[in-house]
């Protein structure tokens, strides 16, 4: 659900633009007052393990279609709703920059439509209200899966308003949204079912610890290293060799502009800043569509270019991974060192 700069206006992306800035701002705010040593690598970890997550490529049975996981959810449930969007503004920052996945002017629309739903409306009014004061494993599990798919609705509902709002005239209001929320309602499902396992997986290990962010309390002493290996063995694992057998279909929104237009590319918009930015996406992206950069006028066979392919996509996985995971730890350090160095503030 990724958009793309030719879906967005100016206008439109520079709104969500300062939406985003100003969603960060006030996420930092809230991270500086409750961030504790333990969080800190969780959301490095947790980063990391997202963004390879979001590599995966799951088929919609009987649709053409596939979806991978948002991620912003499961954050939220692990680390809280501001150190969430923080975590997935920094995989999607990352995705755009050095992978050219998803416009650099539609990156604010991308970071209101994958964190501010799942991490400021389904967590708080669904899941959390679902769960209620005295989580259990049944309770967590449904909450998820009913949290999850109500995000993915908001999120692709929110697509579909950014791209009218901003006249893409090819794809009309009514015909865009009735092919948009059906998809992504089986990619909320299947993102709800991952959500859930792995919340049923930590609820089994460290129960204590979706009981302290539910109720908002520092994670304090809780030891969290074993917690941290199993995800970082995790990313490495998806990033680096599950990535390679992720489904080639089209994604809920190219599968959604593909119906309408019979094509997934929109055609090119006369926008300056579209020009602009794609030159400067191109200049910055190291591992463009998580690939190898081809090598024009050199025919490979059939095996080398899987070969290369598994290659690059590996890369990228570990890459990506690596450097979602030094961003947010980042983040959180220097959170952290202003809050000691402003012990009033954060009272």
């Amino acid at each position: 659900m990724h958009m793309a700069d030719a879906l967005v206006s100016p206008a439109v992306g520079g709104a969500f633009w300062a939406v985003a800035a100003g969603t960060i701002a006030y996420c930092s705010s809230r991270v500086r007052k409750d961030l504790d040593d333990r969080k800190v690598p969780l959301m490095g970890v947790l980063g990391a393990f997202v963004f390879a997550a979001q590599m995966i490529n799951f088929t919609i049975p009987a649709t053409g279609s596939s979806g991978h996981l948002g991620g912003g959810l499961l954050l939220a449930i692990l680390l809280g709703p501001a150190a969430a969007y923080l975590t997935i503004a920094s995989v999607l920052m990352v995705q755009a920059l050095f992978f050219a996945d998803g416009g650099l002017l539609a990156l604010g629309c991308n970071m209101f439509n994958l964190g501010v739903f799942p991490a400021f409306i389904a967590y708080p009014f669904i899941y959390k209200k679902l769960v209620g004061r005295e989580p259990r494993q049944a309770r967590m599990v449904t909450a998820s899966i009913i949290a999850a798919v109500v995000a993915l609705q908001f999120g692709s509902l929110g697509v579909v308003l950014q791209t009218v709002a901003s006249g893409v005239s090819v794809l009309p209001f009514n015909a865009f949204l009735l092919l948009m929320q059906p998809i992504h309602l089986g990619i909320g499902v299947v993102e709800g079912v991952v959500t859930a396992l792995v919340v049923s997986f930590i609820y089994q290990a460290r129960p204590d610890i979706l009981e302290n962010v539910l109720q908002e309390k520092p994670l304090g002493n809780m030891p969290t290293k074993s917690l941290l290996a199993v995800f970082l063995i995790a990313t490495v694992l998806i990033g680096g060799v599950l990535s390679w057998f992720a489904s080639e279909n089209p994604d809920g929104l190219e599968w959604s502009i593909a119906k309408i237009t019979g094509s997934a590319e929109l055609p090119e918009t006369e926008y300056m800043e579209h020009t602009k930015l794609a030159n400067l996406q191109e200049k910055t992206s190291i591992l463009p569509g998580y690939a190898l950069p081809e090598e024009n006028g050199h025919s490979q066979d059939a095996a080398r270019t899987a070969t290369d392919k598994r290659v690059g996509t590996s890369l990228s996985g570990i890459i990506g991974g690596t450097l979602t995971l030094v961003i947010c730890t980042v983040i959180g350090v220097l959170l952290k060192r202003r809050n000691s160095a402003n012990p009033q503030q954060a009272k």
